[in-house]
This record gives C-alpha cells, sequence and structure tokens, in this order.
C-alpha cells in the first residue's frame, strides 16, 4: 500500500515487510455475505482467505442521502500476513507498469497494537454506521485473522461493486522526530476519469472532514492534509472513486494512545463516516 517501513519487532516474522506512508476488539461484521467474483483476477495463492461483499442490512427509517448507493471499505492489511510472509512478498500489478508485494504486515504502535487491528475495528465501525443509513457496504476483507488479500484484488473488489466511493482505513508509522497528524492519498496523475475529479473531490471531502472533526493534517507528509500519490496499487488499479485516508502516526505517543482505545477509534470512525455521507450527498 505505502512505503514500506520497520514495525515493532514484536509484529515482524522473517521475510514481512512494513509500511510507512501507510507506511486492524472489532463490532462483528454484519451477517449477510456474498463473495464477490473476478474471472479476470490473478488465482490466489491457496491458503490467502477467500475475500467477501456484505450486504448493510434495511434501511433505517430515516436514510441518508446515501441510501441505495455503495461503499467498498478497504481496512489495511491483515493479522495473519506476518506469519506468512512468502504470500505476502509475491508480486502482483500495481498499475503504471509497475508489481510491488502483494501486502504487507504494516506497522504498530510503539507498544505493540497493530496497524491491521486499528484499521479492522474503525472500518466495522463506519460500516456499521453506514449500513444503518440504508447504504450498501461491501468489505475487502471479513476478519482480522486472514492472509491478504492483495492490494490488486482489493481493487479489484470496489471495480466489481460499482462502488460510488472507495475507502481505503489505515494508520502511517513514521519514525521521523514530531510527525503527526493524519492525510489522505489519491491516485496522480489520474488514470481514469473516476481517478480524477471524483477521487479527488472524495480525497478533499475526507480531509476537510477529519479537520473539522478534531483531526490535525499531517505536518510530515502531504500538503495540508493531502498526498497525490502514483505508488499506491489500490488507487492505480482503481476505476471506481477512490482514497486512502491514513488516520494518524500510530509512532506519535499521543496519537497512539488515541487509536488504542475505543473511544478514540470511534471518532475516527465518526469522522470517516460523516465524510462518507457528506461525499455521496454531494
Amino acid at each position: 500500500m505505502v512505503a514500506v517501513r520497520s514495525a515493532t519487532a514484536s509484529l515482524l516474522l522473517a521475510g514481512a515487510l512494513l509500511l510507512t506512508g501507510c507506511s486492524d476488539d472489532a463490532p462483528a461484521a454484519p451477517a449477510s455475505v456474498v463473495t464477490p467474483t473476478s474471472p479476470s483476477s490473478p488465482s490466489p495463492v491457496p491458503s490467502v482467505t477467500p475475500v467477501t461483499s456484505v450486504a448493510s442490512p434495511s434501511p433505517s427509517p430515516s436514510p441518508s442521502s446515501g441510501a441505495g448507493k455503495v461503499v467498498v471499505l478497504d481496512p489495511g492489511h491483515n493479522g495473519g500476513n506476518g506469519a506468512h510472509p512468502a504470500e505476502i512478498n509475491r508480486q502482483v500489478p500495481a498499475g503504471r507498469g509497475r508489481t510491488k508485494p502483494c501486502n504487507t504486515t504494516g506497522t504498530a504502535t510503539n507498544a505493540g497494537y497493530p496497524e491491521h487491528a486499528f484499521t479492522f475495528d474503525v472500518a466495522q465501525r463506519v460500516g456499521k454506521a453506514l449500513a444503518d443509513k440504508g447504504i450498501r457496504v461491501v468489505y475487502t476483507r471479513q476478519d482480522d485473522t486472514g492472509v491478504g488479500p492483495c492490494v490488486d484484488r482489493r481493487a479489484a473488489i470496489g471495480n466489481e461493486a460499482n462502488a460510488d466511493a472507495v475507502v481505503s482505513i489505515h494508520a502511517d508509522g513514521s519514525d521521523a522526530a514530531g510527525a503527526t497528524g493524519f492525510h489522505v492519498a489519491y491516485s496522480a496523475p489520474p488514470l481514469n476519469a473516476a481517478q480524477g475529479e471524483p477521487s479527488t473531490r472524495l480525497a478533499q471531502t475526507l480531509r476537510d472532514t477529519m479537520r473539522t472533526s478534531g483531526f490535525s493534517a499531517a505536518n510530515y507528509i502531504g500538503t495540508n492534509g493531502l498526498s497525490g500519490r502514483a505508488d499506491l496499487a489500490g488507487l492505480n488499479l482503481s476505476t471506481r472513486p477512490a482514497a486512502l485516508v491514513e488516520c494518524g502516526n500510530m509512532r506519535n505517543a499521543t496519537e497512539a494512545a488515541r487509536m488504542t482505545t475505543a473511544q478514540g477509534r470511534a471518532q475516527f470512525a465518526a469522522a470517516i463516516t460523516a465524510a462518507i455521507e457528506a461525499y455521496l450527498a454531494s
């Protein structure tokens, strides 16, 4: 997903990669499960966790203006990645003529709370809130114990779902002195129409809503909370409006403390939910 960086020693197993610039306790996933198919996608390695999509419950009595629309939530990494380095290190298409590792282990706080657990918890909270408004939610992974899916497959899930918005949820692991704050990545330069105005508008809406929700923009990457990227496979391969939000820096003590509490994760989820609703209504 994002550039490679070392996480705490307790998370790494031999050969596993970490993200920088991205480099998942979560509510239960909704019950109705449908397995998406992708005939054109490369066959997954045998032990990679099957990826499924989840249909939202029936609309609430007061649905939002996004009712009936489709949102794909992509919680970064997976809890089983670290135990399967050969699988997550295999090269897959990344767009722009490049390849990159299937996936990575992600980063962690200095105390060992992993990014994959944080992102899964936040994504489940966002998904429930959206589903309660009548929005159909599709997840790129259904648990925090599997392997993958690979970054190209994550992009394909959004494309196959004909998503109105695809939001990848991550947390950074920068060791830069004083590095703090969130940032939102989008594909730049765009490779198709969806990566143009729709994706930049989604990124800007996420940025603006994070700010108004009390989160500060990153002081070490991007500009004013936005970061155009050409190296992120999930964004490069998307044919739907897509953005990736790095909720904060897990190596920063203050932000780590917020991420490791249920209350803090609820705050991140509320901001991302509000941003997605605002985007769908725009």
